[in-house]
């Protein structure tokens, strides 16, 4: 990501919060794995996205209209022991060279220089609750401010949560966001190639997920954008399997569900195959019901449509096929009325996606669906999960669980399918399996 491309977004948030007012952000946290081994950093999203610093123990203030420089950034001071044992650090010097920063301050002085900057300010833009440690210490600086009054020194009266306004700004992604996500989607695409081709009965699904990371490793990038799912048989009817340790077994399914990350920007994908190449009857009627909802849901993605109405679609097909297959008896609309479709496909479509996989932005606007435009990427996904010990349906449905997942973004024409080099038709999974 270039430089420039984080400087118009804190011009823009600037522009949005106003003069004589202030906005602040703190980075991630080192996070202890166990004694004194520490988790691998992943910088805090809105913070990056902001500035581009990858660094914890840093903090960001943003003055819109400050002669002296309008962003200022606090983090840690150059360290060569620190170099040293840990790698290169930007430092003060680095902070505003490197990363844009109009001035660059020691985490140190925060507690010194910040309250000086929040004098005379109308409103804090901050990420409210969020930071226990930066909450207590606004309000602390705050009250020292307050105590000030009779020496003609004004304490901000409003605090106003940072959060709603850079995430409409993250909710529309930029060519350069849009290049990072392919550039992962690429590298999931690869990687769900490979398990088709490696599965077999008798491997273990940690093995599958190995060969997964191995090819986001592969392709230059080190960071899952989650936990993977590699769900055989019956575990694919468990949402979120994460165990992945069960032994595949020949005639089940598998589920998988794994995205690689690209400098912080996520995939996030699933596809469904048999373990041994071959979709059986059964397998195959369900999974292309819900292939079937994934393409009636494609068909509503488009500028100016609602976001629930590719949910409502998928909705719509999904209980027809149910009640087509037996395993939902009545009327199809008065099932959808009550919900009934929901013993079998229980989550919504999907979700937005960016910087985090369950991306920022908000579904309703005055509890009204919200309207999809061109630069917004979220994923389709329906499935359908029959529980091995469903009383209610036949035996030889029991125990499968399906879901398509697709990334798509919104353009001003319609959609583009940005995954749609990973086989997903029953036909292209096959011929994939058996090469």
């Amino acid at each position: 990501m270039k430089a420039n491309e984080f400087k118009q977004r804190r011009e823009l948030l600037m522009e949005q919060i106003g003069k004589d007012n202030i906005a602040i952000i703190a980075s991630a946290t080192m996070r202890t794995r166990n004694r004194d081994v520490d988790y691998p950093f992943r910088q805090d999203s809105d913070f990056y996205y902001l500035t581009g610093f990858n660094e914890a123990n840093a903090l960001a203030a943003f003055i819109p209209g400050r002669e002296k420089g309008e962003y200022i950034l606090f983090c840690q001071e150059y360290d060569e022991k620190k170099a040293l044992w840990e790698g290169a650090h930007a430092g003060l010097e680095g902070a505003t060279r490197e990363y844009g920063a109009d001035d660059s301050f020691p985490i140190t002085d925060l507690g010194d220089i910040l309250p000086g900057l929040l004098e005379n300010k109308h409103k804090v833009f901050y990420p409210m609750g969020r930071d226990p440690e930066l909450d207590h210490n606004l309000m602390e600086w705050i009250t020292h401010i307050r105590s000030q009054t009779r020496s003609g020194v004004n304490a901000p009266g409003e605090l106003v949560s940072l959060e709603h306004t850079v995430h409409e700004m993250r909710l529309i992604k930029s060519d350069a966001e849009i290049e990072l996500m392919q550039t992962a989607l690429d590298a999931t695409a690869k990687a769900h190639i490979r398990a088709m081709k490696n599965c077999q009965a008798g491997r273990y699904e940690y093995q599958i997920e190995g060969d997964i990371v191995h090819e986001f490793f592969n392709n230059g990038l080190r960071a899952v954008a989650y936990p993977s799912i590699v769900a055989g048989g019956t575990n694919a009817c468990v949402l979120h399997y994460v165990e992945n340790k069960s032994v595949l077994n020949d005639g089940d399914l598998l589920l998988i569900d794994a995205g690689a990350e690209c400098d912080h920007y996520a995939a996030d994908i699933t596809r469904t195959f048999p373990v041994n190449g071959k979709f059986s009857t059964e397998q195959a009627l369900l999974y292309q019901l819900v292939l079937d909802s994934q393409y009636a849901a494609l068909a509503e993605i488009s500028p100016n449509n609602a976001w629930n109405k590719a949910h409502d679609a998928s909705v719509l097909v999904l209980t027809t096929g149910l009640v087509k297959l037996g395993l939902l008896t009545g009327n199809i609309e008065q099932l959808i009325e009550d919900e009934s479709y929901k013993a079998f496909y229980m989550h919504r479509i999907g979700h937005w996606l960016g910087m985090d996989v369950h991306d920022v932005g908000d579904y309703k606007i005055d509890d009204e669906w919200r309207v999809l435009e061109a630069g917004m990427v979220l994923t389709v996904e329906p499935g359908l999960y029959i529980p091995a010990d469903c009383m209610t349906v036949d035996k030889k449905w029991r125990g499968i669980g399906i879901r398509i997942e697709d990334d798509i973004l919104v353009t001003k024409q319609g959609h583009e399918i940005l995954s749609k080099a990973i086989p997903k038709t029953i036909a292209e999974i096959e011929a994939v399996m058996e090469g």
